[in-house]
């Protein structure tokens, strides 16, 4: 569903807040930037919101550059039951959105659903980026970005595609495009240059220390907490390496373990995969290529030797059982 005027009268008249992922990425403060522009267009004010912290230098270069305001939950005091929520590059129920007392009456999204949840308005499609969705609203009602909206949406879809060579549809090459003439493209390469800071070198140097290699998967153990986005970023570096095929990163926190997984190969799922690996332990999904979860630390053992073997063998079990399922589509004769 894409029907822009749908969601306007489904917001008009109320108090709305555009509520995207916990420590929010470039694909999610853009997007939410340019949902809160085409509102706005037909007279309705919106608040962009999010809990955590927009931690990564590529974000806050975004809010620096093109002047996007956005609230942390903490900061928020007024909001209503009756108040109308938008969750923006993420989806009710995933553990990667704090609940609020608002209400979800609709999803924008490019991630598969775990959780179903009822809308009253949806649009969630399979695609590179969430920025390629709301610039096609943009162009399908005839509206005209301004710079600052269209430099930020582009940035947007080359940060989740990681250049396009993520997860990127012909959709999402089609946005681009459109995007291309309005945006400030000189001062996104100068951004997309610039992404990683110089306190991050000790993730990369812990994870390169304790990486693992089983086959064509490996594992990476970061022992202190870092940003999500950072996690990911590690995630594909791992990747990178010319003898893996399929990356699991996870971090330190309070109370549990943040995991980024990649994978290069369609037979191996990375959200059907941690989705598997995580289900007794905490919970994971997202796409074939790229997928994200968490597990609590009371469900695995203290002491980290056995804590890294027994999240080995969950993946390697998971990895397994996915090769063994029959292709979808047959059906025997």
């Amino acid at each position: 569903m894409k029907d822009l005027q749908a969601l306007c009268r489904i917001l008009s008249g109320s108090k709305v807040y555009l509520q995207t992922h916990n420590f929010p990425d470039p694909d999610a403060i853009a997007s939410a930037f340019g949902l809160q522009k085409l509102l706005a267009h037909y007279g309705i004010t919106a608040l962009i919101c999010y809990d955590g912290t927009a931690e990564k230098l590529s974000a806050q270069a975004m809010l620096n550059h093109f002047g996007i305001e956005m609230v942390q939950i903490c900061d928020l005091t007024d909001m209503q039951p009756e108040d109308k929520i938008v969750t923006i590059d993420c989806q009710k129920y995933n553990t990667n959105l704090t609940d609020l007392c608002g209400d979800e009456v609709a999803c924008i999204d490019h991630h598969p659903t775990m959780i179903p949840c009822e809308y009253a308005y949806k649009d969630i499609r399979i695609v590179g980026a969430c920025s390629s969705i709301i610039a096609e609203y943009f162009f399908d009602n005839g509206i005209e970005p301004d710079k600052n909206t269209a430099s930020a949406l582009v940035y947007g879809i080359k940060m989740d595609t990681a250049d396009f060579s993520r997860g990127m549809t012909q959709f999402d090459a089609q946005m681009y495009a459109k995007l291309f003439p309005y945006a400030d493209n000189g001062l996104i390469d100068r951004m997309r240059i610039n992404t990683l800071e110089f306190a991050d070198l000790k993730a990369y140097g812990s994870a390169i220390n304790n990486i693992r290699v089983f086959g064509n998967v490996g594992y990476a153990t970061i022992p202190f907490a870092c940003p999500d986005a950072l996690i990911a970023m590690i995630s594909d570096f791992i990747l990178a390496l010319d003898i893996i095929e399929f990356s699991v990163v996870y971090a330190v926190r309070d109370d549990g373990y943040k995991f980024s997984v990649r994978s290069e190969i369609p037979e191996l799922h990375a959200g059907k995969i941690i989705r598997q690996a995580l289900s007794d332990i905490g919970s994971g999904g997202g796409h074939a290529r790229m997928a994200g979860g968490y597990a609590n630390a009371a469900n695995l053992p203290d002491d980290v030797f056995l804590r890294d073997a027994a999240i080995t063998r969950l993946f390697s079990k998971a990895i397994a059982d996915l090769k063994e399922e029959p292709d979808e589509g047959l059906t025997s004769l």
